[in-house]
């Protein structure tokens, strides 16, 4: 089974690939968030063959909702209707920051925020989780 993980941001949303049979994740590109960002989201996966769509949840250390969640279900709930597809959850914790270092072990995203990758990595690391809690 063919995976599409989604870093949702703000401003951008990362997305990555899974392999044809689910087991790696790969970076696949950065777009902007906003009115466009959804049906960009469905031609990939339409595009990529995928049959199940994994998007981050956004949740601090006490387990309570981030402020972005609330436009995460947003998007997830139009995505499931507008592609047909199953969108499942996965939690994520810093992973914007732990894809960051792959790029410069010492700094943060704060410190590389323009790094063009970054988001698609991040989006790469939430699925990776995802394909790995399946295993």
């Amino acid at each position: 089974m063919k995976y599409l993980g989604i870093d949702y941001g703000t401003k951008r949303i990362g997305v990555a690939v899974s392999d044809d049979e689910g087991r790696v994740a790969f970076p696949l590109m950065v777009m902007e968030s906003g009115a466009q960002a959804l049906s960009a989201v469905a031609a990939l996966a339409q595009k990529n063959n995928v049959q199940k769509i994994v998007i981050g949840e956004s949740r601090n250390l006490h387990n309570e909702p981030n402020p972005v969640m609330e436009d995460i279900e947003q998007f997830k709930k139009d995505l499931e209707e507008l592609t047909k597809l199953p969108v499942a959850y996965q939690q994520e914790f810093f992973t914007s920051t732990e894809a960051a270092r792959q790029f410069a072990p010492q700094d943060s995203r704060k410190a590389n925020p323009v790094h063009e990758a970054l988001d698609a990595s991040a989006a790469a690391l939430i699925l990776q989780s995802y394909l790995d809690s399946k295993k």
